[in-house]
């Protein structure tokens, strides 16, 4: 006979397998909207970084959207390539390399940036703006939960 669950760990595994198909959807549909400025997502992701913080060292922006120093790299390439940002030196330590939006960049941005946020907007509009908060509260605690175990 097969396990069984129990009433708690049904709803625990429904929960992980909902909340992976609306994460799924979800990035579906953001991929898409970047992908209409010519951009993947991990190039975007890099300049949403540097766009609110300004110039910021590569390490930090790795860590920031949460990909590999390899990708990092690779987006930091294509997205110099394309003249939407630089790599700066850091004068106090050579050991250091910023990145920071070209004026390109911040062109690009300043025209993609509002169109990109009201398509994330309207993509979140199936929940009221009390239930959005609830979620954040929610996810945030899976994801420290997640993290110390």
């Amino acid at each position: 006979m097969p396990f069984q669950l129990d009433e708690d760990q049904a709803i625990s595994l429904k929960l992980f397998i909902v909340l992976s198909k609306a994460y799924k959807a979800l990035m579906d549909q953001a991929t898409k909207d970047v992908k209409k400025y010519g951009l993947s997502p991990s190039e975007f992701m890099v300049l949403e970084v540097l766009y609110a913080k300004g110039r910021v060292p590569l390490q930090q922006i790795g860590d920031k959207i949460l990909v590999t120093s390899g990708s990092m790299t690779y987006n930091i390439d294509k997205l110099e390539k394309k003249g939407l940002l630089n790599r700066v030196p850091c004068a106090e330590d050579r050991r250091v390399i910023y990145a920071e939006m070209t004026t390109d960049g911040n062109k690009l941005f300043d025209a993609i940036f509002p169109i990109h946020a009201s398509t994330i907007h309207s993509l979140m509009q199936a929940v009221t703006q009390e239930e959005q908060k609830q979620g954040i509260d929610i996810l945030k605690k899976l994801g420290i939960a997640a993290e110390q175990t």
